[in-house]
């Protein structure tokens, strides 16, 4: 990867909506919905909704970071689902649905750390997990550019402008 192309990984509720949000913003090179945080190795749709394995529907996002910085997107997750809803967003129910940010390097860490320190600034009391970043399992293909596929807009995400 060139210096400037990085990635990150965001659990919001359903990936589908997540990656939605993400996939067109300039600067992210593509988008890939799956599954992390768990302890089963190659978690399935199927797997995950039974709700033991522990992996959160996560999206993973390449980025051009001369393009959008890290913090961006950071603010940006916050901005697209209730960071306050714990295992849920909406009508989705579940650890999988669970609000994360598996981070990569202390100096994504210590980003998360200070926007949601921010966010508490705002009386926003996140329950967002934040934990290092581990293996990334790709969801299978009908997952994939869900709402680009089908043209449908996402059911339970709308954005929520908190930062300036």
């Amino acid at each position: 990867m060139e210096n400037n192309i990085q990635k990150a990984y965001f659990a919001g509720g359903c990936f589908w909506g997540v990656e939605y949000y993400f996939q067109n913003l300039e600067g992210v090179i593509e988008t890939r919905v799956g599954y992390m945080g768990g302890k089963v190795e190659y978690p399935t749709y199927d797997k995950i909704c039974v709700g033991n394995t522990g992996h959160a529907e996560t999206v993973e996002i390449v980025f051009d970071a001369g393009k959008v910085s890290f913090e961006t997107l950071v603010k940006l997750f916050f901005e697209i689902h209730d960071p306050t809803q714990r295992n849920r967003q909406g009508p989705d129910i579940g650890l999988q649905y669970r609000s994360a940010i598996f981070y990569i390097g202390e100096e994504q860490r210590r980003i998360v750390e200070n926007i949601v320190d921010m966010l508490k600034e705002k009386s926003i009391n996140t329950v967002t997990e934040l934990s290092p970043a581990k293996t990334f399992y790709v969801a299978e293909d009908y997952h994939q550019k869900y709402y680009l596929k089908t043209g449908r807009k996402p059911y339970c995400y709308v954005r929520k402008k908190i930062f300036d």
